[in-house]
Order: C-alpha cells, then structure tokens, then sequence
C-alpha cells in the first residue's frame, strides 16, 4: 500500500479511526493526529498544549478512566478544510462525550481541539 494511497484512506475516515483509538485508550495514535499546538479541554481543565503535552494529558486521563467503549454520536466530512467528530467514550463509572475539531493543514487533518467533557444524559 502506498503512503499516498494510506494517508489518504486514513483521513477519509479520521473520526472512524480516532474512534477506535479511544477504545483502545491508544494515546500515542491519537497524539499523532494533533497539530504542533492542540487546545485541550478535559473536564474543568482548559489550555493549549504541544502534542508531546497533550499525549501525556490523555494518557493520564485513559489511566484514570479506562474506556469500555466507543461511539460515533456526530460526524462532519463534507467540508474540504475542517472535520469535526462526536464519540461518546463509555468507562466504567461514567459516559464522557468527546468532541474533536480538525483542520486541514497541507494534505492532512490535524486536531486542533479535544474537548473531553462529562455526557449529559
């Protein structure tokens, strides 16, 4: 598979893939998708991070809720510049409604913004 033929794939359906790496509490991947600079927002917690800071971020958040499981409540692909997804990420304890705003920077979509915010019932 070709690197073109790969990234482009992948983007089709970023929201997908994040999707899963939520489940999977797979921090690096989804650090691999942040822009050079992401604003973060985690339950009260609001600031802008670089990506190495804003994986050690979600790292100790999946630390302290580790997802059971995900769903993709909303999704936005139709516009070529910007992605947005909802997934609603499921731990033991609690449902958190995590909302995820891309750009489109070159050929890629990075994450601007993860806000990560209890799901309101």
């Amino acid at each position: 598979m070709s690197s073109l033929y790969r990234s482009t794939a992948i983007q089709a359906d970023i929201i997908d893939d994040l999707s899963s790496y939520f489940k999977s509490s797979n921090s690096k991947e989804i650090a691999k998708n942040f822009a050079s600079t992401i604003e973060l927002i985690i339950i009260d917690e609001e600031d802008v991070y670089s990506k190495a800071q804003g994986e050690q971020i979600l790292k100790d958040f999946f630390i302290k809720h580790p997802p059971v499981k995900t769903s993709i409540f909303h999704k936005i692909n139709t516009n070529p510049n910007y992605r947005f997804g909802v997934i609603l990420l499921s731990t033991s304890k609690e449902t958190f409604r995590v909302s995820i705003t891309m750009k489109k920077f070159n050929t890629n979509f990075l994450i601007t913004e993860l806000r990560i915010e209890p799901a309101k019932d």
